[in-house]
């Protein structure tokens, strides 16, 4: 179990660290798509830094050793991450939106100030929301024993309530994820009817359509599986409270971990369909980064849709 779970956290920090390094250090990967990118990759990374690894003590001793002060604060930057990762995926579903729906004001409409504005949205409301419930404990009002529980529990036990377990999966997960597949959907729709013109284009309009449709392509898949993975976990929190608090702990602490499998996979993706990606890691290995003068390289090859 250790072995497992240290290979996920591995993967998820460096993996992060090496997206954050490469758009962060290489000039040409300076947009406002890579920055949206950029801080759902550090999302991600905080992820696999601050919260995996005591979640992984705790799955793992079946005990929780650090406190219920820290548990709280744990368990508040947890909900916050994952939070923050859905609301940076609608942030990247409605920039992608407009580079494909509406080109000729794409760099009118996400400019770097509406970026900036997207991404303080992004954090601040998640943090707000995720450290109000968990510290005022609105979250456990009218659960019966649930101080007893607590008092007596060596787990970090956190339940919702019927009003908050709803509100949360409403919010935090349901609204921002039929927003996300409404717009991909919309993005998708408009997609098609490019294909049928797009050989009638100049080359360099054509390479550009393509480039952003290959863009739109992998950003839908890194918002299908965050979707997939974090689903089972907020659908137990909905039902959990009306269930009379039935699901086993090692079932609902199997499926956060699914959900922080997420954070893993990420990077992998980016990997697998960003040629970009691949290079700027090849050059942070070599340690080519260290040269005051390479942030100017070019990552991409004439011709290729990245």
């Amino acid at each position: 179990m250790y072995s497992l779970m240290a290979g996920a956290i591995f993967i998820t920090v460096f993996g992060n660290l090496a997206m954050i390094i490469s758009i962060s250090y290489f000039q040409q990967l300076h947009t406002p798509t890579n920055f949206l990118i950029l801080s759902m990759a550090v999302t991600d990374f905080l992820l696999g830094f601050t919260i995996m690894p005591y979640s992984m003590i705790r799955s793992v001793e079946n005990c929780w050793y650090f406190g219920l002060t820290f548990c709280k604060i744990h368990y508040s930057f947890d909900l916050m991450l994952s939070i923050t990762s859905i609301f940076h995926l609608c942030s990247v579903a409605i920039d992608r939106f407009y580079a494909i729906c509406y080109p000729l004001q794409y760099a009118t409409k996400m400019t770097i100030p509406v970026i900036r504005q997207l991404l303080v949205l992004c954090w601040s409301v998640p943090g707000a929301f995720a450290f109000g419930v968990v510290f005022s404990e609105a979250y456990a009002d009218g659960i019966e024993g649930y101080d007893i529980l607590v008092a007596c529990s060596s787990s970090c036990p956190v339940m919702f309530n019927k009003l908050w377990g709803t509100t949360l999966f409403t919010a935090g997960f349901f609204t921002p994820g039929a927003v996300m597949v409404g717009i991909y959907g919309k993005i998708f729709a408009v997609s098609r009817k490019h294909a049928h013109a797009i050989n009638n284009l100049p080359e360099s309009q054509n390479n550009q359509m393509r480039k952003d449709k290959k863009a739109a392509k992998t950003l839908g898949i890194v918002m299908g599986v965050f979707l997939v993975c974090w689903f089972p976990c907020f659908v137990t929190i909905l039902l959990d409270p009306f269930l009379n608090f039935s699901t086993p702990v090692v079932l609902f602490d199997a499926l956060t971990w699914f959900g922080y499998f997420n954070s893993t996979c990420n990077p992998l993706i980016y990997g697998f369909f960003y040629p970009w990606f691949r290079r700027a890691l090849k050059y942070i290995l070599l340690g080519k980064v260290f040269s005051s003068h390479f942030h100017t390289t070019n990552l991409f090859i004439d011709k290729e849709t990245e």
